[in-house]
């Protein structure tokens, strides 16, 4: 293992991409046969659900044996680096016992909790956030303790985040592996090796996992692998890129996962508004209302993947370009900003006009 770790970088990060994607890819049936034999199975019995006969549901089991295994080969353990791993092993077997049992939403959100608590307890913690309103450039506002909340609710509501737009075939899996991209080349770009070939194993956990997931779907990833993906993107987003000094760069970890931020704040307002649970299900996600618009499931999954490239290259641009920054940030937001109320009103006047057409015909 040691003889592993002390590959040059290049070969660790390729090395570490391929055996994840290989290790997906061919556990992946294995999990399968397993998930029925454990009752892992997602039976559509609401209106949420876009497909029409039972599909099991632990592929994610996959996609975490996968990373941890290339994880463990090419990336040294270090404090930071046990605590991420004690966390995301902590949310693997969570998801594993709800997809298997169907556990309620406080106790899966406690183990959440313990599990970012974890990765902050190893130094995983955002410190410093840049201050947009000093003169001074390298400006920093020092949270203190306050750094240990902040973590810990980015953590949980990342984590929530990508499980929340896991409700189409290839859709969550897709995001995250352009989030893992995106990371990793940004990762390069400020020179974090570790942070780097973390992502390499990431995307490739995800690369592998992906011809089982598109439509129409084999196997479901399930809370195990949406979860699993959402912590190590909200963990690693700590890692490396809010160490960036740049004023801007508080705004690329949520450039990065932006997709998955709107929808779980979208659906947080929206079931407090009602006077319901923010945990409550529902179907009013981005995907659905696409979906409603007409869209096919292939459709509406390949626009969530276009937006979340967008929304990439502009977290990309603004770690390595000057005076343009301010503007493409302004600019990705007013144009993403703009889709998805777009996608919101469109829905709601769609809903609306149907719900006309079938009162005139009654």
């Amino acid at each position: 293992m040691e003889i592993l770790i002390s590959l040059p970088f290049w070969e660790r990060l390729l090395c570490a991409l391929g055996v994840a994607c290989v290790l997906s890819f061919t556990t992946t049936p294995a999990v399968k046969k397993m998930a029925y034999r454990v009752g892992a199975v997602d039976v559509p019995k609401d209106g949420r659900r876009m497909h029409d006969t039972p599909i099991p549901r632990l592929g994610g089991l996959a996609i975490a044996m996968a990373f941890l295994f290339s994880t463990l080969l090419f990336v040294p353990v270090n404090d930071q680096m046990q605590g991420m791993l004690l966390g995301a092993i902590l949310i693997v077997i969570l998801g594993v016992l709800d997809d298997s049992l169907t556990l309620k939403a406080m106790p899966k959100l406690l183990v959440q909790i313990i599990a970012a608590a974890i990765a902050v307890k190893h130094g995983c913690a955002i410190r410093y956030l840049t201050n947009p309103f000093s003169s001074n450039p390298g400006a920093c506002i020092d949270l203190g303790l306050l750094s240990i909340p902040v973590t810990i609710l980015w953590i949980v509501t990342i984590t929530n985040a990508v499980n929340f737009i896991d409700g189409l075939d290839g859709l969550a899996v897709g995001v995250s592996s352009i989030s893992s991209l995106t990371m990793l080349v940004i990762a390069l770009l400020v020179a974090e090796d570790h942070v780097a070939i973390v992502m390499a194993a990431l995307l490739g956990s995800c690369l592998g996992f992906i011809p089982y997931n598109l439509n129409p779907a084999k196997i479901f990833m399930g809370d195990t692998g949406a979860t699993f993906l959402g912590y190590l993107l909200a963990v690693m987003s700590v890692q490396g890129m809010f160490k960036l000094y740049a004023v801007i760069s508080f705004a690329v970890p949520f450039l990065i996962l932006g997709i998955p931020i709107f929808d779980i704040c979208f659906a947080v307002v929206r079931r407090l508004a009602r006077k319901q649970s923010p945990f409550h299900a529902d179907r009013g996600h981005i995907h659905h209302r696409l979906i409603d618009m007409g869209f096919s499931q292939k459709q509406t999954v390949a626009i969530t993947y276009i937006l979340t490239g967008i929304l990439g290259l502009a977290a990309v641009l603004l770690t390595t370009s000057g005076e343009i920054k301010t503007l493409i940030l302004i600019g990705t937001i007013i144009v993403v900003g703009a889709l998805g109320i777009l996608v919101i009103f469109r829905r709601e006047s769609h809903a609306d006009s149907r719900k006309k057409e079938h009162h005139e015909t009654d």
